[in-house]
């Protein structure tokens, strides 16, 4: 009767063994499964053996846990290749948009020509003016994405100088009439940020930031309206640059969307005005490659101030 007892014992731990074994070699298959699928990659003949023999099981919680980063990870990558499709299309839909309107305007201009209306000096005159206005914006948007495919490859050269930022700015500030803005708007450093402060940055690409950033300003102010510059020295190491006007500010809706290329508040009113729509995009490419930061701030009637930081003067 005990032999039959223990045997009967012997026998169920045996069998349980065995299908603990054969579960557990089942479960671990599927584990592999598993993680095969989730990383997608070949095991070398070293990995193989270091996945079989050597690396310590998980449990089934692990596992989970392990699964649930990577569907996180795969629903976030999903969400980013979504809104760069979003994106792309949006990007290409305004690249030839913007190529579209001078290139109608030119090939307008000219069959009129064709047409004989060159035989009248004022008419040909004006066509011919129009048809040049329009090339020179072509151009300038050919220059403008040429310099955005430079700043993201990476391919062009910063050459970091000291120099006073005030400086600079005072010149940009004496370009603008040069460059056909309406007179009445009127340019300034703000009172208290006059004294002279030495940046170390690429001061052609800053010149760049800075005209583009003056222009928006005066494109967007209010006739006889104000524009100013501030510069803070933030702390040792940082210079903030921050270009105010008191224009038609812009709506809170587009503040996050305002550096992408092509982006416009107001599409109409903003090709009107001139300008690529690429300015803006540009100086954020010049700013980050700097190793910098750009941000906005806005309210609708009562202005806009676009900001920056520089690396302050490095001593030699």
């Amino acid at each position: 009767m005990v032999a039959a007892v223990i045997f009967c014992v012997a026998n169920f731990i045996l069998v349980s063994w065995i299908f603990y074994t054969l579960m557990q070699s089942f479960i671990n298959r599927k584990i592999k499964l598993i993680y095969k699928y989730i990383y997608q990659t070949k095991a070398s003949k070293k990995a193989e053996t270091y996945y079989k023999y050597i690396l310590p099981r998980k449990t089934i919680d692990e596992v989970s846990e392990d699964v649930e980063k990577w569907a996180l990870q795969r629903r976030e990558e999903i969400e980013t290749l979504r809104h760069n499709e979003v994106f792309r299309k949006e990007f290409l839909q305004n690249l030839a948009h913007e190529f579209k309107t001078p290139i109608f305007a030119i090939q307008g201009s000219l069959d009129t020509l064709l047409d004989g209306a060159d035989k009248d000096e004022f008419t040909r005159k004006k066509f011919l003016e129009n048809a040049s206005r329009n090339t020179i914006r072509l151009v300038n948007l050919l220059r403008d994405l040429d310099e955005i495919s430079n700043l993201e490859s990476g391919l062009l050269t910063m050459n970091k100088e000291n120099f006073i930022i005030q400086d600079l700015i005072k010149e940009v500030f004496d370009d603008m009439p040069l460059k056909g803005f309406p007179s009445g708007i009127t340019y300034s450093i703000k009172k208290g940020c006059e004294k002279p402060i030495q940046v170390y940055a690429d001061k052609e690409k800053i010149y760049q930031v800075l005209t583009n950033l003056v222009e928006n300003a005066t494109r967007y102010g209010n006739a006889g309206g104000q524009v100013i510059a501030s510069i803070y020295s933030t702390d040792t190491q940082h210079v903030l640059i921050e270009i105010s006007d008191n224009g038609m500010g812009i709506s809170e809706k587009h503040l996050p969307r305002l550096f992408e290329r092509f982006y416009r508040t107001d599409r109409g009113r903003s090709r009107n005005l001139g300008g690529t729509g690429l300015g803006l995009a540009i100086c954020k490419h010049i700013i980050e490659a700097h190793g910098q930061g750009i941000h906005v701030r806005s309210t609708e009637g009562v202005g806009t101030t676009i900001g920056f930081t520089l690396d302050a003067k490095k001593e030699s």
